[in-house]
């Protein structure tokens, strides 16, 4: 799998192969620059392979070399996370540095973006779910139907911004990864943040509203409207966890957390159909 590109792009082995849910990585060295090899197994990734080569370094890792399935990168090298900075009790630095990649990915290029995904279409699983299950799914699928007939702030998105996808570049400081190639409202770059980076941090007492009020500040955006955000995206990842047979219940809590301050009555999942939901 790797071979092609070793010899093409005169590359190093330099740590072990693994396996993640964006692909088979293997980290390299191109001469003395620490490198990552990404072999994408899914079309959504070999878009976000070309997003991070028409962010051309700016706000996301530099990209030495690409094709339409591989992407060379530069490796993070910085000893630094933000799901420590979290847990050392710096929730809110790390939420700041998040909303300073994101409004950098979010910037203006001279140069058309490659194909993207609307954002309407990554919503479609959630109508379903809403209808299926009621609760406060479906606060979050009138919340998204609302966001997304009145769109505001179009962008390029990452798409998938959270603190795992944010690494520490030392001098170059911190620069995403991992994005998945959609267009759509800016504010929707900001819900993920709210879910992560784990349970006990998202949910634990004050950190939500004390993260939007971060957001809203740092990122110049409506607090209502990021509240709407939030509670679109968290019904849209609790319908994914739920597909995939997992507990949703984080992502459940996070939705009535921001339906909650948007005061739309929703206390507890008591009106749902499923009490699970």
């Amino acid at each position: 799998m790797f071979e092609q590109y070793l010899k093409r792009w005169r590359l190093t082995v330099d740590g072990e192969a693994f396996v993640s849910l964006n692909g088979n990585l293997l980290p390299v060295r191109q001469g003395d620059t620490p490198a990552m090899l990404k072999i994408a197994q899914s079309a959504e990734e070999r878009a976000g392979n070309q997003l991070m080569a028409w962010w051309a370094g700016e706000g996301a890792a530099p990209v030495l070399a690409h094709d339409d399935e591989a992407l060379l990168m530069v490796r993070a090298q910085g000893s630094a996370s933000l799901a420590q900075k979290v847990a050392g009790g710096r929730d809110d630095e790390a939420t700041r540095i998040l909303c300073a990649v994101v409004a950098r990915l979010h910037a203006p290029r001279p140069a058309s973006p490659p194909v993207l995904v609307p954002l309407a279409q990554w919503f479609e699983a959630l109508w379903g779910a809403a209808a299926a299950h009621g609760g406060v799914l479906e606060y979050s699928a009138r919340a998204a139907r609302a966001l997304l007939a009145a769109p505001r702030d179009m962008v390029v998105l990452h798409g998938d911004m959270h603190h795992g996808n944010v690494l520490d570049f030392g001098a170059c400081g911190w620069l995403a990864i991992d994005p998945k190639g959609l267009c759509g409202e800016r504010g929707f770059d900001y819900a993920n943040i709210l879910c992560n980076p784990d349970d006990a941090s998202a949910l634990a007492p004050g950190s939500f509203a004390r993260r939007i009020a971060i957001i809203s500040d740092a990122a110049d955006l409506d607090r209502h409207r990021l509240l709407q955000w939030v509670l679109a995206w968290a019904g849209l990842s609790a319908t994914w966890m739920i597909e995939d047979g997992l507990e949703p219940g984080s992502r459940l809590e996070v939705a009535r957390l921001a339906a909650a301050a948007l005061d739309s009555g929703v206390h507890a999942a008591s009106d749902c159909r499923n009490p699970g939901l």
